[in-house]
Order: structure tokens, then sequence, then C-alpha cells
């Protein structure tokens, strides 16, 4: 069996715009999934947001999330399966970094920045929901008075 020796890798993670949604549980899961392969994350970002050249899981757009960690070379297969067997990860790709230094991984971390916009998500579907419930209890009151002023009408 060959020694267990920790090596620096990068992962693209690629995630549906239904998880997206929830960008906070998103990584929370990533995070999960790497702490589970005993991986020590360097920096995490959004890479981009974009349509695919195909449809995957009958998903036709998608969001690139980059991460740069360490782990025991051992652990990287384990973590793949894990990814595979993900419902919340379309595909993700695991390469050794070893053309990076940390410095230069961690000068790419872009957590506070994933942190921020997944705070403005939650707000803005939060505030699409109470808009739309806003609607429903108007729409609801109009059709109550529209009816109400039917019933006091003379034949």
């Amino acid at each position: 069996m060959p020694p267990t020796r920790t090596y620096t890798y990068e992962a693209m993670f690629l995630i549906s715009q239904a998880v997206a949604a929830d960008l906070s549980g998103a990584v929370a899961h990533i995070n999960e999934l790497l702490s589970r392969a005993h991986a020590e994350v360097i920096a995490m970002r959004k890479w981009d947001e974009r349509r695919l050249a195909f449809e995957i899981k009958k998903q036709k757009r998608g969001l690139y999330i980059l991460c740069y960690f360490k782990a025991p070379n051992t652990s990287i297969a384990h973590l793949e399966r894990d990814c595979n067997l993900s419902e919340k990860v379309l595909r993700a790709m695991i390469l050794r970094a070893d053309h990076l230094s940390v410095d230069e991984m961690r000068a790419a971390d872009g957590r506070e920045a994933l942190e921020t916009e997944a705070k403005l998500r939650a707000t803005r579907e939060r505030e699409e929901q109470q808009a739309a419930m806003a609607g429903a209890v108007a729409g609801d009151s109009a059709e109550a008075a529209e009816d109400g002023g039917a019933e006091d009408e003379p034949e």
C-alpha cells in the first residue's frame, strides 16, 4: 500500500440553479463533503454562473464553485464518490494543484464574497415570497370585495 501523503488540490463543483438559490446551503454541503475527506479548505470562491453546453440532469444552467484544499491522497477517491452520489452537486472535477503555491491559492479566496452573495440571495428570495404572499392576500381581498358588491346590487 502506498504511503499517505498530503497534497494540495483544486476542485470545481457544478451545482444547479435550484440548489444555488440556497447558496449558503450549497456551500455548507461542499464543506461537509470536504470535511468527510479530511480536507483543509484553503480557498473557495464563486467562479461563474453560466449556461451549460448540454443538459445535465435536466439542468440548462449551473453555478461553478472553485475550491482549493489540502487533503490526504487516499481520501480523494472517497471525495469523488461522495460528489457523484450527492444530489446537490451535478459534477465535480478534482485535480492536483502543484502548479500553484499556497499563497497564490489564498489570494484567490473569495469566501467572504460568497457569504455576502448567499445572504443577498436569501434576502431576495424572502422578499419575493413576502411579495407573493401579499399579492395573494390582496387578490383574495379584491375577490371578496367583488363578490360582496355583487350581492348588494338589485336585480
